[in-house]
């Protein structure tokens, strides 16, 4: 999919689909001046269909009309951007993205759009056109890497071209639209990866990925073997690795390894390529989907490209912890007892809290770069998909400046995350009669208990978790997302990495 700006007049641009923008309610005449501009070429056939009612302009609503050489563009698609009052970025996105995927169904293989954010206060020309080129992409997404019949029936888009208007403001939509290319490639590469299956995506997969990101983007990447784990003492990530033949591996790939005087940040990605929840089996309907379980690890990934391709300021290392989690008869079993990189000894109550034993280790080794801030992504619990569903992502941590931050990235991007507590009366459910601390706390506020487990890992250094387990995949396509990964993250850990620099 390639997406550029162009300078150049809708009413006057030859293309095979050009979108038009429209709010709900909104009088024909409160349109914007390119929707005007093209409905005045077409002897007002867009006032027509507003002032009759076939086009509402409720959210991503489409209406479709051939130009009958009117104009250069050979369709107009208008899209509905809902109420003016609860418009933005977001918003913005999806009705690029729904005009994307209505052109696609139509078989059209290039189209334009305008900028639906034209005349609205508070979003800036680059904001805008970054959005929109978001949209696209996301709307473009199609996972086909395995398909080998009926190839002919999906349909995708190779093109879009952003219209800007002439004159200097088309410069900072190219910048825009740049900045969307870049960031979207590594969220394309981390849902095709969180896509795959596991018997492709191995732990070892995985390691080639990011030795391949680092050749290609100039990056220091080290991959530790399970000798070399056993040697540093790392007990908790091995002893999830032990019922599994696939070699485990901890995964350290760093954007900015030798800058000195910059903010560091370590990222860190739970990377279990699949979860049968070992002795503590899980229930086999929907077992398959737990190959989404390294979703965390794909995120950091995709995180490391974005950061490179956009010479970001900052020194980031992306560590993940990549294994398996399987019964067998070397496997992990309730009771055990493991003593942790930390040297905090953790009694396993339930093999399927395995992501916070990985973690557990890969967070202590993270403390050694010093960080300026540590941020984990992980599928860890059910109970995040009880929660919040599949709409937000679990948010904790121990420094509001952070979370803020966080939350400010996500108001942009439109990846929500929402803020649970973390009170000290919750580490209670941790503790242990044999060891320092239990993997489980019990079924009550298991989002909570599962981030205060992995809180007692990281010491005192500005922490934040997310537990992504509802929003790193969806099962029905909704709005911008197609079925399958999501790669939520990226783009809200990118935002974030931009805001501070």
């Amino acid at each position: 999919m390639e997406v550029r700006v162009e300078a150049a007049r809708p009413e006057e641009f030859a293309t095979e689909l050009l979108a038009l923008y429209a709010f709900e309610g909104a009088q024909a005449q409160e349109a914007s001046p390119e929707v005007r501009a093209v409905d005045r070429a077409l002897d007002g056939l867009i006032r027509q269909l507003i002032e009759s009612g076939d086009f509402r302009g409720k959210p991503e609503e489409t209406a479709l009309h051939y130009t009958r050489g009117a104009i250069p563009a050979r369709r107009v698609l208008l899209v509905g951007l809902g109420k003016r009052g609860k418009f933005g970025l977001d918003p913005g996105r999806r009705a690029s993205a729904a005009a994307c995927r209505r052109a696609a169904k139509l078989g059209v293989k290039r189209f334009a759009t305008t900028n639906p954010f034209t005349g609205v206060e508070g979003i800036g020309v680059a904001q805008a056109y970054q959005a929109v080129a978001e949209g696209v992409f996301l709307g473009s997404y199609v996972f086909k890497k395995y398909k080998t019949e009926e190839l002919e029936e999906i349909r995708e888009v190779d093109s879009c071209t952003l219209l800007s208007p002439p004159g200097p403001e088309a410069d900072e939509a190219r910048a825009g639209a740049e900045a969307a290319t870049k960031i979207m490639g590594a969220v394309q590469m981390s849902r095709d990866m969180i896509n795959g299956p596991s018997n492709e995506v191995t732990p070892s997969y995985l390691a080639r990925q990011a030795e391949e990101l680092a050749r290609t983007y100039g990056l220091s990447c080290t991959v530790l073997d399970r000798e070399k784990m056993e040697e540093m003492g790392m007990c908790a990530l091995l002893g999830v690795a032990r019922g599994s033949s696939e070699p485990p591996c901890l995964i350290v790939l760093e954007y900015n390894a030798d800058k000195a005087n910059v903010p560091t940040f370590a990222i860190i990605g739970k990377g279990i390529t699949f979860d049968s929840g070992g002795i503590s089996i899980k229930p086999s309907e929907k077992m398959d989907e737990m190959k989404y379980d390294m979703a965390g690890g794909g995120v950091v990934l995709g995180v490391i490209r974005a950061a490179a391709e956009l010479s970001l300021g900052c020194r980031i290392v992306g560590i993940v912890p990549a294994l398996e989690n399987m019964p067998s008869g070397s496997a992990l079993k309730p009771g055990d007892i493991l003593k942790s990189l930390s040297g905090k000894t953790i009694e396993v109550v339930n093999t399927d809290a395995e992501g916070r034993l990985a973690l557990a280790d890969a967070l202590t080794f993270a403390l050694r770069y010093k960080p300026t801030a540590v941020i984990d992504l992980a599928t860890l619990t059910g109970a995040c998909v009880i929660a919040l569903g599949h709409h937000a992502a679990g948010m904790l941590g121990n420094n509001p400046a952070l979370l803020a931050k966080i939350k400010a990235a996500s108001e942009k991007t439109g990846e929500k995350v929402w803020e649970l507590p973390l009170w000290e009366e919750y580490f209670e459910q941790l503790k242990s009669d044999v060891a320092d601390v239990k993997n489980v706390g019990g079924r009550p506020a298991g989002t909570i208990t599962g981030a205060a487990f992995i809180s007692k890992f990281v010491d005192d250094i500005p922490w934040v978790h997310l537990d992504i387990a509802g929003t790193a995949w969806t099962e029905k396509e909704r709005s911008y997302l197609a079925k399958g990964a999501t790669a939520h993250g990226v783009r809200l850990l990118v935002q974030m990495l931009r805001d501070w620099s």
